[in-house]
């Protein structure tokens, strides 16, 4: 189990290692007995020493760990939690909020339009498993529409004018919803428990389905 929990993390370190333009060097560089190969080939150890560190640091702690397979109980869900930001901690790993914010950022850039970019972020929840229990979103939309309408086409990201109306739009709804800039501590720790429970539930899920693959083979024989 600590090898399923564990990859978890090594997904997240994954997305951090981002190799400079540099060392985008053809493979048939690496074969030759150059000065680019040995830049390439040390940057590559390096890298994967520091992975094999942080991977058998990650073991130790989910090895040490106590961690119940029960989504249902807050109990569990927290302790889950607690353990996986100790993980993240100890081998200088983004947050789940840093990681779902550089998806973000990756994911949006090349989006030119406002109304793209809000669709982007509702399929990324979704894929996500998170639910918009506020209504955030149907209400940013109808800022939007409210813009647009104005507009009589639609708001590019790069309008800076009416992006910044867009902007004060969502600070009325955020001051409606309750959201406020102080407690962002407290919803990155609410969404930490979010995944924390999406996660556990998918280990129980895929548990379960190993139990019950075991449970036929041993009938079968």
């Amino acid at each position: 189990m600590a090898s399923r929990l564990l990859s978890r993390s090594r997904q997240l370190y994954a997305s951090q290692v981002v190799l400079p333009h540099e060392s985008a060097i053809p493979a048939r560089y690496f074969s030759a007995k150059s000065e680019p190969e040995l830049k390439g080939d040390a940057m590559l150890k390096n890298i994967f020493l520091d992975v094999k560190k942080k991977f058998e640091t990650a073991m130790g702690i989910l090895r040490k760990e106590k961690i119940t397979i029960a989504p249902e109980d807050p109990a569990a869900v927290a302790q889950y939690a607690k353990v996986m930001k100790t993980v993240r901690e100890k081998t200088d790993l983004w947050t789940e909020s840093q990681t779902i914010k550089h998806a973000i950022e990756s994911e949006t850039k090349d989006i030119p339009d406002a109304r793209g970019y809000l669709l982007k972020l509702q399929d990324m929840r979704i894929k996500q498993g998170l639910k918009d229990e506020l209504g955030a979103e149907a209400m940013m939309m109808d800022a939007l529409e409210k813009i647009e309408k104005e507009l009589k086409k639609p708001l590019m990201r790069n309008d800076k004018k009416n992006m910044a109306s867009l902007m004060a739009e969502f600070d009325k709804i955020n001051q409606k919803l309750g959201v406020r800039r102080e407690d962002l501590p407290k919803y990155e720790e609410q969404l930490e428990l979010k995944i924390a429970k999406a996660q556990l539930e998918e280990l129980k899920k895929e548990a379960e389905e190993a139990m019950d693959t075991q449970k036929k083979r041993y009938l079968r024989e």
